[in-house]
């Protein structure tokens, strides 16, 4: 395929193929085809359907490269984004118009490929919502984003984050401090992202006032929570009763999301995760949104997804083995 890139500006084509063409070496490894260009002039080759998406990746990139710099995370992230089959179909204008852009004092945030979009969509529209998928695929990240949404448009009066203080893996045994101390650690995640979103002297402000609750589950007990938003982080390693004393919790005006990763479970061995469970349970219930998550929506390092989908293709054999 011949391409030609309109129109002509030399820094945004030396922003598209980077310091020695290593952004276009990445496409070419990535998508399996050759690339060559004089100037503006590309030509790819390879299979149709790589070659296609390559042409659409590189007029992607070089319209963003006006703005952005074009680097090995960005072209990463726009391949999420738009995933070889996406890439191919027409654009899907209601699907665009329809789009959720979650706007936080640190700028907007928008999903990367389809999971995330509908992800995002689902929880702007229901009342309870599960993230369920893998390590580096924007759940935990995505459903704080669009609780600080809610909090500064006024829409929740408070954020309750939340999540099971179970070791992974490890016995860390006696842990010094007040409760809040102890706990801290588990929640390092949920910081994280109330830290990028809101800045770290705000965050404190709105703790100290009580506005943003960040708790072990157990904490949740006998409680009825009203006018808030409130997340359920790593739910793989609650237990079917915990999971549904959380839900339970769920009071009016509010919006609850629960995210985890059942082939990450914590619990000791025979214990069955509530995340499984309650899949079979709630499944089908109406005003319940369930988002499944694949590798192909792992926004981390390229590497990260190699992982997931090696693990995945081990455990396989090894279900096969065993039947």
């Amino acid at each position: 395929m011949e391409l030609a890139l309109e129109p002509q500006d030399n820094r945004r084509l030396a922003n598209l193929c980077g310091s020695l063409n290593q952004n276009i070496k990445q496409i070419e490894g990535r998508l399996g085809v050759e690339i060559a260009h004089r100037a503006y002039n590309f030509s790819i080759k390879g299979e149709t359907r790589p070659v296609q998406a390559a042409s659409l990746l590189l007029q992607k990139l070089y319209a963003a490269s006006l703005k952005t710099p074009i680097t090995a995370d960005q072209i990463h992230l726009s391949m999420q984004e738009s995933q070889l089959n996406t890439m191919l179909e027409p654009v899907d204008t209601k699907q665009q118009k329809d789009e959720v852009r979650v706007r936080t004092r640190r700028g907007v945030i928008v999903g990367k490929g389809y999971n995330q979009k509908q992800y995002l969509r689902q929880i702007t529209s229901n009342d309870i919502n599960f993230g369920i998928g893998p390590a580096g695929t924007g759940k935990t990240y995505l459903a704080v984003a669009c609780a600080v949404q809610a909090l500064e448009a006024d829409q929740v009066r408070r954020l309750i984050l939340a999540r099971p203080a179970v070791e992974a893996g490890e016995k860390l045994g006696f842990l010094p401090g007040d409760i809040s101390q102890k706990v801290d650690p588990y929640l390092r995640p949920l910081y994280d992202a109330l830290y990028e979103m809101l800045g770290v002297e705000r965050v404190f402000k709105l703790i100290e006032r009580n506005i943003i609750e960040i708790a072990p589950l157990a904490f949740m007990r006998g409680r009825t929570l009203n006018d808030s938003f409130i997340i359920l982080d790593e739910a793989q390693n609650t237990t079917p009763e915990q999971i549904k004393m959380f839900l339970t919790r769920v009071g009016f005006g509010s919006t609850a999301v629960i995210t985890g990763d059942i082939t990450q479970v914590d619990l000791p061995r025979g214990q069955l995760s509530g995340l499984r469970h309650v899949i079979d349970v709630l499944g089908n219930v109406k005003g319940i949104t369930f988002t499944r998550f694949g590798k192909e929506d792992v926004v981390r390092h390229p590497l990260v997804q190699r992982i997931v989908a090696a693990y995945e293709a081990y455990e396989q054999d090894q279900q096969k083995s065993q039947t």
